[in-house]
C-alpha cells in the first residue's frame, strides 16, 4: 500500500470553509477513485493560519494516476483552491506503508 501525503495552508477564518470544501473536491475524488483504499484529513489551526495534511492511501502507483495523472508526484489543485490556500505546494510525498497500527484503513 502506499500513502500519498499533501500538504496546505489556509488563512485561520478559511479553515472551516476549507475542510467543506475538501469534503466536496479532493476527498471524494479519492474515495471515488479505484484503487483508493481511505483518506485521513487532518488540521491544526496555528496562530492566523490553519494547516491541511491529507494522507490518502492507494493499492498501487497505477491507482493513483487515476487520480492525480501521469505525474504522481505532481500536486492535484480545483481552480478554487486558489481563493483558499496562502501557497501552493508543486510536489506530493508518496510512502510505502508497511504498518498502519490502525488494524487496516478502510475507504
Amino acid at each position: 500500500m502506499i500513502a500519498r501525503v499533501w500538504r496546505g495552508r489556509t488563512p485561520a477564518d478559511k479553515a472551516d470553509a476549507y475542510a467543506s470544501f475538501l469534503e466536496r473536491t479532493g476527498l471524494s475524488d479519492y474515495r471515488a477513485t479505484p484503487g483508493n483504499r481511505g483518506v485521513l484529513a487532518l488540521q491544526r489551526i496555528e496562530g492566523d493560519s490553519a494547516e491541511f495534511v491529507l494522507i490518502s492511501f492507494w493499492d498501487s502507483f497505477e491507482a493513483i494516476k487515476g487520480f492525480a495523472g501521469a505525474d504522481v508526484e505532481k500536486a492535484h489543485y480545483y481552480p478554487e483552491d486558489d481563493s483558499f490556500l496562502l501557497e501552493k505546494e508543486r510536489k506530493v510525498a508518496h510512502y510505502r506503508v508497511f504498518s498502519d497500527g490502525l488494524g487496516g484503513v478502510k475507504a
